[in-house]
This record gives C-alpha cells, sequence and structure tokens, in this order.
C-alpha cells in the first residue's frame, strides 16, 4: 500500500469487553500513524490480506497487525506475568500454612469479635447499580513503559516517592492516563479524578507499568485542572522484594503495596490455586509487625499493621462454588495481611461488573473471625533475611 488508506481496529470501550465499535485508522505504507478512540481490543485487519485476527490480546491487537506501536492505557488490563505478582518469596506470596500460632492469637480474636460474631465481608464488587459512577472494589490500570509520566503534589510528601527530598519538590513520576481525570472508574470509589472526594473517600489509584514490571499507587487523588494531588503516593519495582522504609507509609496504611493482596476474578476462576494473600481491614490497630512499615493505632490489644491471619486448616469447603474454595483455600495457605484500618474482616478485591455478590456475599458472611488464627506476630520463613527498603529518596536524576 504506497498511500494513505483507512480501515477499522476494534475499540474496547468497556471494561474489558469487546464492543463491534469501529473506528477509522489512518496508515502509511505498513504502519499506523493516527488512531482515534479509547483502547484497542481483540479485533484488527491484516490490510495486506483482508485476514480478521480475532482473539488478539487487547496489549497485542495493534503489533500483530501493525509491528510494535504504543499502546493506550487499559482499565483492569493483563497483567505482566510471571504471576503473583513480585518475586515467589514475597511476604504476599509466602506460604504460611505451617507457620505458628501466636500466644495472644485468641485475644486478638476476641477483640475483632467486639463482643459479636464477626463475619467476613467482601469489599469488592461491580458497579453500585448498573450503568452507576461509584463501584465497589479496587480498579488498576496498565501502561507501557512508554506512558508520560506527571507530576503530584502529595499531603505527605517526606514519605512518598516522586519527591527530591531535599527541596521537597515533586517531579514528573507518575505514569497516569489522562483519561483518569474525567472519565468514571478508574480510581476507587468511581468518581473521575477532577471530582474533589479526599474527604470522604480514600481515593486510591493503581497503576502497572506492564513493560518494567512497576507499580505505582496513590492514596486520596484528585486533579485540579492542573494538578494531581494526593496524600501519598509509592513505587514498587516488582522485580524485586522492597520494602519501604520503617515509620514510611505507602498509599496504605500498612506501607505495603495494595494491588498484589486483592482477590481478582481472573485468579478465582481460572484453573490454577490462588498464590499469594488478600488484603484485610480491622476497625483499629496497635503499632506495626514485618512486612508492614507503618502504623496508623495504638490501640491496646488490637492488631499491629502487618498482622497475618489463617483460616483454619480444619475448616470444610467442600459446600462452596468452586471459586469460592478458590479463594478460602488461599487463606489457609497464604492468608490475610492486616493493611488498614476499616471495617472489620473485610476483604480487598478488584472493582469487576463479573463478580455476583449475591453469591459472594453470602458466602464470605459463612466465615466468621474465629475461623481464624493469628499468626505469630512478625513471622518469616527460616532463613530469610530483612529485605532492603524501596522508596528511597529519590530525585530526578535517578530515572
Amino acid at each position: 500500500m504506497g498511500k494513505d488508506q483507512k480501515d477499522c481496529v476494534e475499540l474496547e470501550k468497556t471494561r474489558g469487553r469487546t464492543t463491534e465499535v469501529f473506528v477509522d485508522l489512518v496508515t502509511t505504507g505498513e504502519k499506523p500513524n493516527e488512531f482515534t478512540g479509547m483502547r484497542v481490543a481483540c479485533l484488527c485487519h491484516d490490510m495486506s490480506r483482508g485476514i480478521r485476527l480475532r482473539g488478539v490480546p487487547t496489549m497485542v491487537a495493534l503489533v500483530v497487525c501493525f509491528g510494535a506501536v504504543s499502546i493506550a492505557a487499559t482499565l483492569n488490563g493483563a497483567l505482566p506475568t510471571p504471576l503473583p505478582l513480585f518475586p515467589a518469596d514475597n511476604w504476599w506470596n509466602t506460604d504460611i500454612s505451617a507457620a505458628p500460632i501466636d500466644p495472644s492469637s485468641a485475644s486478638y480474636i476476641t477483640f475483632i469479635n467486639n463482643g459479636t460474631t464477626r463475619k467476613l465481608h467482601p469489599d469488592f464488587g461491580g458497579e453500585a447499580s448498573p450503568g452507576s459512577v461509584n463501584i465497589y472494589g479496587f480498579p488498576y490500570i496498565v501502561v507501557d513503559g512508554s506512558q508520560t509520566k506527571r507530576t503530584v503534589q502529595f499531603a505527605y510528601s517526606d514519605e512518598s516517592d516522586g519527591v527530591n527530598h531535599t527541596t521537597d519538590q515533586s517531579f514528573p513520576f507518575y505514569p497516569i492516563p489522562d483519561e483518569a481525570i474525567a472519565q468514571a472508574h478508574w480510581i476507587e470509589s468511581g468518581e473521575p479524578g477532577n471530582i474533589d472526594l479526599r474527604s470522604s473517600s480514600d481515593r486510591h489509584m493503581l497503576i502497572v507499568d506492564r513493560d518494567n514490571r512497576y507499580l505505582y499507587e496513590l492514596y486520596n487523588v484528585f486533579y485540579d485542572g492542573a494538578t494531581w494531588h494526593a496524600g501519598s503516593g509509592a513505587f514498587f519495582d516488582m522485580n524485586i522484594n522492597g520494602r519501604r522504609p520503617d515509620t514510611w507509609t505507602s498509599a496504605d496504611a500498612a506501607g505495603l503495596a495494595i494491588l498484589p493482596g486483592l482477590v481478582r476474578y481472573d485468579e478465582a476462576f481460572g484453573t490454577a490455586e490462588i498464590g499469594h494473600a488478600f488484603r484485610v481491614t480491622v476497625r483499629s490497630t496497635n503499632g506495626y509487625v514485618f512486612p508492614a512499615s507503618h502504623r496508623a493505632g495504638s490501640t491496646t490489644n488490637a492488631l499491629p499493621m502487618g498482622a497475618r491471619l489463617r483460616l483454619k486448616a480444619s475448616k470444610d469447603l467442600s459446600g462452596f462454588r468452586p471459586e469460592v474454595q478458590r479463594i478460602f483455600r488461599a487463606m489457609q495457605r497464604y492468608g490475610l495481611i492486616v493493611a488498614d484500618n476499616g471495617s472489620d474482616m473485610y476483604i480487598s478485591g478488584t472493582f469487576d461488573t463479573r463478580w455476583d455478590n449475591g453469591i459472594l456475599n453470602p458466602a464470605f458472611a459463612s466465615l466468621t473471625a474465629s475461623d481464624f488464627d493469628v499468626i505469630e506476630l512478625g513471622w518469616k520463613p527460616a532463613g530469610v533475611l530483612p529485605h532492603a527498603p524501596t522508596g528511597l529518596r529519590i530525585v530526578p536524576s535517578s530515572f
């Protein structure tokens, strides 16, 4: 093709679903030089042979047709392999099925129960109502390594990444796509970034650079029309086990990454066992223990940030649906890690419209805090040394 031609690529306009919507693509020779719309989805034309390629993953559709090109940000896109996220010996991926029980386990469970029988709850799901802006759970964003970095101004700049800590000046560091400014569902709770809900919602934004296996997480975000703001922000290199410096927060109160501790739909309905722990909240905490790095309370008798709970091996799971069994077996092998103050025994997961809370809610509610043991506080497998911290005082010349 020696002259400019127009053809079509299918666009994915909804979260992970294929939509029969086409848009003009301007090409010169064998390469595209212009396309309009949102995210490239799973259909393209081989324009030289007229062959349609179906079932091509979102992130590679244009590469198949035209060679390497920049791919737009994708909401809840495919995560980089290998999975689970982070190395196999990361604290999120540690098998705790044989770890010792803490001597005060029963007292901690009594505190959580608070005079009642505290049931588990899945703190995730889909839209609050069909087509609504409000959502349940954490959305996450997948970008490629070329995504433009943005400067974020922080309330807690001294414990955030993307800041020159000598001058206290933020610099371009976070690969935030423009879609998050005005489109719904890219940020926790669902409202676009240009709506200021910092006083009433946590407003987390989770971003994965799939090319470099980098994770960026922000807490309490807002876009004022010119600049992004956040309470705190953290960077994690998922190729290594980097713990935050002691006393530093992250986008989570415990100083931990959020994304690796979420219940994800693709894992629950996959064929393999889930290979990581889950994030859990409790109403109050007291200090912190490994793997956490930050405290957010000093309530007597409460668990510390970083504490692990393990579903008892004696709990019979045979009556649950397969996807629920898979989630609960992960609780028996990898457990729960206390990562934030919130409602007792609320388990964190991804926003995904495929979740059915009519199934999840009663299944989770059939488990109580008393079905769990607290693992010895700060426990590490034998031979595991403390991990070098990440989140060091990064300056622009380092990147």
